[in-house]
This record gives structure tokens, C-alpha cells and sequence, in this order.
């Protein structure tokens, strides 16, 4: 029998947490801003999702828009104020100016989650060499998962580099998860399923009424039986 994939959630609020839990989630990713791509939620907001679920939670590490660190400082210190309070899971991902991982703050930054498992985020989708990121990524401690769609518009155009990457799982610099995200459809799974993929992550896929209304405990079923058919 194949491993069950991974269902990743996008939740704002409890509300949403104790949705995508019923539905069958099996992780939830925690922003706030989604006007903003997701930005880091407050630490009162984390504390209320973790008293509301029991399943794992990835803290989004990020204060502004775009790709760029910012103030590496702040973040060090949100990240140490979420640890503090019980975290111990984290999504990030920077790139320089050049396109290139921002080797400098995401080394800060993953000196202290001090071990803690993260997934670098779709910052990899901008990025100027995809392989040539990994490979720089490697050796950092906690990486166990990318969040990527393949491409920067989505999963549509980036569904052949993720068919490719997930074909070299284990290689030096491939050895994390592969989560697929970003524009992803019901439509696509069959086809990542097949080349390996296992693990999923949405959004507004679990939010029919959109992101003023909360995650839909129907939607997330639906994905969950679909992951759950045979590969």
C-alpha cells in the first residue's frame, strides 16, 4: 500500500484550523496578510490555533511581500518570540538580488529555530536556478520540504519541472519533500501522484467563498479522497 500524501492547509485563525483538521489535514501552514502572499501571524494567533488542533503547524516567517528578507533582525526575533510559545515548525525563503538563495538570513534565521523542521517556501518558483538553490541549501539543518508549484505563475506552466525534480528525489540538494502548491487543482494530482509526489498544500482550494470566508470543511474532504486513491 502507497504512504498517504500529505494534506497542507493554509489557516488565518482557529476557525479555519479546526475546519481543515475535520476535513482531513494533516498539517496547516499559519499567515496572516493574505493580500500579501502571507506574512508572519502574531504570536496570540499561533497560541490560539495550537489550543485548538492537535495536528502540526508551520509558521510562516516573513514581513513583507515579495522575496527579500528585510529586516533579518525582526525576524530572528518573531522567530524566537513563536519558539517561545510552543513553535516548532517554520516556512521561509529569501532570495538576493541576483536571484539567488539569501544565503546570509536564511542562515541567521535557521541558527535559531535551533534544529526545528522547515519548508522553504515558493520563493524557489523566482528563483534564477532552481538546482543550483537546492544544492546551495543542502547542508542547512531542519530543510525537509519545498513548497513549489514548479513555476512562478503555477502549477499549470511548472507541472513538467516538478514531474522532473521529483524524479531525482534523493540526489544531493533533492532529498526534501517535494510539496506541491501554488494554482494546484484536483485535475493534477493524478499526474503527481504517479511520478511520486506526496505531499499537497492549498488555499483557496479550501475556501469556495474565498479569503473572507473560512476554510470549508467539505473542500478539504474532497481533496483528502482524492489523495487518498491509489497512486
Amino acid at each position: 500500500m502507497s504512504k498517504r500524501a500529505a494534506l497542507e492547509v493554509i489557516a488565518l485563525g482557529p476557525e479555519d484550523a479546526v475546519a481543515a483538521q475535520a476535513g482531513g489535514a494533516d498539517r496547516l501552514e499559519l499567515v496572516t496578510d493574505m493580500a500579501a502572499d502571507g506574512l508572519t501571524p502574531s504570536v496570540e494567533t499561533f497560541a490560539g490555533i495550537r489550543a485548538a488542533v492537535d495536528i502540526s503547524l508551520r509558521v510562516m516567517l516573513r514581513r513583507a511581500d515579495g522575496f527579500a528578507a528585510g529586516d533579518v533582525d525582526a525576524l530572528v526575533r518573531l522567530a524566537g518570540e513563536l519558539r517561545t510559545a510552543g513553535a516548532d515548525e517554520f516556512v521561509l525563503g529569501f532570495l538576493d538580488e541576483h536571484g539567488g538563495p539569501d544565503l546570509p538570513a536564511v542562515e541567521r534565521i535557521v541558527a535559531e529555530l535551533d534544529g526545528c523542521r522547515w519548508t522553504f517556501h515558493r520563493a524557489i518558483d523566482r528563483a534564477a536556478d532552481r538546482d543550483a538553490l537546492r544544492k546551495q541549501l543542502a547542508d542547512l539543518p531542519g530543510l525537509d520540504a519545498y513548497l513549489t508549484a514548479g513555476a512562478a505563475s503555477g502549477v499549470d506552466e511548472g507541472l513538467p519541472t516538478l514531474v522532473a525534480e521529483a524524479a531525482r528525489r534523493g540526489e544531493p540538494g533533492y532529498e526534501p519533500r517535494i510539496m506541491v502548491g501554488g494554482g494546484l487543482r484536483l485535475d493534477h494530482v493524478p499526474r503527481l501522484r504517479a511520478a511520486g509526489v506526496d505531499a499537497f498544500h492549498i488555499g483557496g482550494a479550501a475556501r469556495p467563498g474565498g479569503w473572507s470566508a473560512p476554510v470549508d470543511v467539505a473542500a478539504v474532504a474532497r481533496w483528502r479522497r482524492a489523495l487518498d486513491e491509489p497512486a
